[in-house]
């Protein structure tokens, strides 16, 4: 852990839509959502890029992030990620260029390898090749890196990005493996970690990461943001009710994967076998689920297991009431952890809206 830097909260919105929520509706209720966590002080909103998944609606992160960019002041606001085999890497370029000079100093370029859907749709984005393949993705993150580096003063390029860049994107790398935190490690990047996805290889990653770091120009020191899915309420009972959607799609998205979010409703309805629950618990286990106590305590075994600078907060939580009230018992978890932290002479967890 960079004990330099005071431990941080954020957010990583896959933009869930249920059952009876018209998608427009979920993606314009973002205007709303992102302004509360600004207030409660949370560092960085980061979109992530789904595609043909009608249960998320990142479907473009880069136009999001132009979107809450504009009615946010403080918050950084980013991409977590851009699945770079995806796209054209001078495209991507171009696009953060454009929103980094509309918003100086507040917007972050997260990437990651992974196609963001299934074959089909990954063919429909025309992608060519195995750019699963290290060394092509390789090839991809360093000339993205390179288009979005300034250029001494009268050494331009043959090609560079317009708008000019006049001050680096920070650019992260996402990953769920030892493999993507080597990477992250050689190039001297911040490395983001999916351990809501893959819970079990959190620490040999993020282990690796900091064995392996190299300091570069855009980072002097490692630092890991790990994404945990978080749903706090008043109470344990509760959070785990507002919880059962999330479970539940673990189940039926595997059955059917253009199925939307069920309400808590009926998700506490839904018929699941004894093995399917075992399953879920076991899923949920490594999350941050529960009253604020509960919370508080598993964010800082979390954070005890990793040494991770930051949390990035996935609530897919069925309401907008009901997600900013998440966030706001988080921030409250982690104000209380620091308090006791403080009493006992421990250094204190706060959170921080400020600088990069």
């Amino acid at each position: 852990m960079n004990d330099t830097v005071p431990f941080r909260l954020s957010v990583l919105d896959t933009v869930p839509v249920f059952n009876g929520v018209p998608a427009a509706r979920a993606l314009r209720e973002l205007l709303e959502l992102a302004p509360e966590v600004e207030r409660l002080g949370y560092h960085r909103y980061w979109l992530a890029e789904h595609h043909n998944m009608p249960a998320f609606g990142t479907s473009t992160p880069p136009v999001l992030i132009g979107q809450l960019a504009g009615v946010t002041s403080t918050l950084r606001i980013g991409s977590g990620g851009v699945m770079l085999p995806n796209h054209v890497p001078y495209v991507v370029a171009e696009q953060f260029a454009t929103l980094e000079a509309f918003h100086p100093g507040r917007i972050d370029l997260g990437v990651g390898r992974a196609p963001g859907g299934e074959p089909a749709t990954a063919r429909a984005l025309r992608r060519t090749g195995d750019p699963a393949h290290e060394g092509a993705f390789g090839e991809q993150l360093a000339e993205l890196i390179g288009y979005l580096s300034p250029s001494a003063p009268g050494d331009r390029p043959p090609v560079a990005v317009c708008p000019a860049v006049e001050h680096p994107v920070p650019v992260w790398l996402l990953g769920t493996s030892p493999s993507s935190a080597s990477l992250a490690a050689r190039l001297g990047l911040p490395y983001a970690y999916a351990h809501h996805l893959n819970p079990a290889g959190t620490e040999a990653a993020t282990d690796r990461y900091r064995a392996e770091f190299r300091p570069s120009e855009r980072l002097e020191r490692p630092y890991v943001a790990v994404s945990a899915q978080v749903v706090v309420a008043e109470s344990d009972e509760e959070a785990e009710y507002q919880a059962g959607p999330a479970k539940v799609a673990q189940v039926e998205g595997r059955i059917n994967p253009l199925t939307l979010f069920r309400t808590p409703e009926e998700a506490a309805a839904y018929p699941l076998t004894g093995a399917q629950r075992r399953f879920l618990d076991e899923y949920a286990a490594p999350q941050i689920i529960g009253g604020v106590e509960t919370a508080g305590r598993r964010l800082a075994g979390l954070r005890a297991r990793t040494g991770a600078d930051e949390l990035l907060a996935s609530v897919p939580v069925y309401g907008l009431r009901a997600r900013v009230r998440t966030f706001r018992l988080l921030a409250e978890a982690v104000a209380q952890a620091a308090s006791e932290g403080a009493s006992a002479g421990e250094p204190s967890p706060v959170t921080s809206a400020s600088s990069s």
